[in-house]
């Protein structure tokens, strides 16, 4: 599999620089304060899905908006429309050209994921095993994998630039590689939160049940 690096030179404009692996737990400290400390995080993303040979498969990009505890709502704008909110009860995707809704139990649904680590709480973290931090370029990248060997992914990577997160990285099981790259980010900043309820759209297919 590609390193990190590898990936991200060749799908994001992220630059080239040597990897130094951190001695001190600066790292564990980046990731402990975005999760205890963020309690609103918006901004655009670029994300790019690379196949096990680094070819780029799909590149998508969009706003993200979070609100903890429990609450995100992650929208596509290129090269399709798709919604996926999280309302703090269910996770809810939106699929504006196949008119189809679906819906799982958000606490089902996020078990294990990276989503889990942007709108989890302040235990998210205990779901996952710290496997320590390195520097590249500006950036601190930290490595997590999951407890849970079935949850779908087997590691990933948040990236901090003056102490923000600015770029994940995670490896599924299939040994794709998904990056992302937040842009015009706005920490602890206030959020309607409007933003975080679904209005059933008119005409559309709902698939599964939401929780009570």
């Amino acid at each position: 599999m590609k390193s990190v690096i590898a990936a991200l030179i060749v799908a994001l404009p992220f630059g080239v620089a040597l990897a130094v692996d951190l001695e001190d737990d600066r790292g564990r400290e980046l990731v402990d304060e975005f999760v205890d400390d963020v309690v609103t995080f918006s901004g655009d993303f670029e994300q790019v899905l690379l196949d096990a040979d680094g070819e780029v498969l799909e590149r998508t990009s969009g706003t993200l908006e979070i609100s903890r505890p429990g609450k995100f709502r992650w929208s596509y704008i290129e090269p399709y429309e798709q919604w996926l909110l999280a309302d703090g009860l269910n996770i809810w995707s939106y699929d504006v050209d196949l008119a189809q809704v679906t819906v799982k139990p958000q606490a089902q649904a996020l078990a294990n994921t990276p989503a889990l680590l942007l709108g989890g709480s302040g235990d998210a973290l205990d779901q996952f095993k710290y496997q320590g931090s390195y520097d590249e370029i500006e950036t601190t990248w930290v490595r997590l994998e999951p407890h849970d060997t079935d949850s779908g992914f087997m590691r990933v990577e948040l990236g901090f630039i003056d102490d923000t997160l600015r770029r994940m990285v995670f490896f599924d099981n299939l040994e794709q590689t998904t990056l992302v790259e937040f842009r015009n980010v706005a920490v602890n900043e206030a959020i309607d939160s409007a933003r975080f309820i679904f209005d059933m759209p008119d005409d559309v297919d709902v698939v599964g049940t939401p929780a009570p």
